[in-house]
């Protein structure tokens, strides 16, 4: 059975962010963005060396690489569906856009720049589609350039098959692969990818499952990230406890300043001198609620 789960970030970079393994990304690449001109040749700009990587440490495990065109891309993986995902997706993109040229370039020589989210769960949930492609269109279809793009691809939309069932599209093949393989039964992949890229992506989920050194970074990788999903909902539970306490002072604060001026009404009916504002709002509830209670008395006994 495979033990090696290929959406943890670590694995995905092992099995498209290195160039003992170009073959995969190529493939990889091919199959989601259907190019043109097919990618032949990839350069790695972040590649990962095993040796450097400090498993207990926050490691940006994104996937930088270019072709021989010079179209630059960004593979990334996320297991959960994180805040602001477009914005921050939108803005990597860009930035690899920007970093293209320098002072005294041409705006001729940028070349698409390009991003691609593999996501394990839905950011669209209405929309039954797993890929989505993002271009600077018109609502109408018109292309104003092609410098950026997005792709995001939801695998939990994409729909289960039978073990028997053969995969032949490339990039529901990559779905599965990422949506299956894991806890699967090696000779079951490769049934249904009959593809020979995936008996090498399987062979480097193999190799890190048997190598204690790979498997160590693994194991750090998935206690980082249930660390890191632990800090963000005590996040999210202080923020929302702290959006209930202001509510809370809120309305106190507006019951608070109702009896004040509902004593400011009385004592003007009585006429005597109105008390201001600011000097109720300093007095307990308990305090202002026994002065409404003496106020109302006192008018009670005048009109009888």
């Amino acid at each position: 059975m495979i033990e090696i789960d290929p959406t943890v970030d670590y694995v995905c970079k092992m099995l498209l962010g290195n160039p003992a393994h170009s073959r995969l990304t190529i493939h990889f690449l091919n199959a989601v963005l259907r190019p043109s001109s097919p990618i032949v040749e990839v350069e790695y700009l972040n590649p990962i060396v095993p040796q450097e990587f400090e498993a207990d440490k926050l490691a940006i495990l994104d996937i930088l690489a270019c072709d021989l065109l010079g179209r630059r891309f960004n593979i990334e993986v996320q297991r959960t569906n994180p805040g602001w995902l477009p914005e921050r997706l939108t803005y990597y993109v860009a930035t690899q856009l920007v970093e293209q040229i320098g002072q005294g370039d041409g705006y001729h020589q940028l070349r698409p720049s390009i991003g691609i989210c593999l996501l394990k769960a839905a950011l669209f949930p209405r929309h039954p589609d797993y890929h989505h492609g993002f271009r600077l269109r018109t609502a109408g279809g018109t292309e104003l350039t092609n410098c950026l793009e997005i792709h995001l691809l939801e695998l939990p939309k994409y729909p289960r098959r039978s073990h028997n069932e053969l995969v032949v599209d490339p990039l529901d093949q990559w779905m599965d692969f990422f949506s299956r393989a894991y806890g699967s039964q090696p000779a079951q992949v490769r049934q249904r990818l009959s593809s020979e890229i995936f008996d090498e992506a399987i062979g480097v989920l193999e190799m890190i499952s048997r190598s204690p050194e790979q498997r160590r970074y693994y194991n750090a990788r998935l206690k980082w990230e249930l660390d890191e999903n632990t800090r963000r909902e005590a996040e999210e539970a202080a923020r929302s406890a702290s959006r209930a306490e202001g509510l809370a002072e809120g309305k106190a604060e507006g019951k608070a300043e109702g009896k004040a001026e509902q004593i400011q009404i009385l004592q003007s009916l009585l006429g005597t001198s109105v008390t201001d504002l600011e000097s109720l709002m300093t007095k307990p509830m308990s305090e202002l609620e026994l002065m409404i209670a003496e106020l109302q008395n006192r008018l009670r006994n005048r009109l009888s």
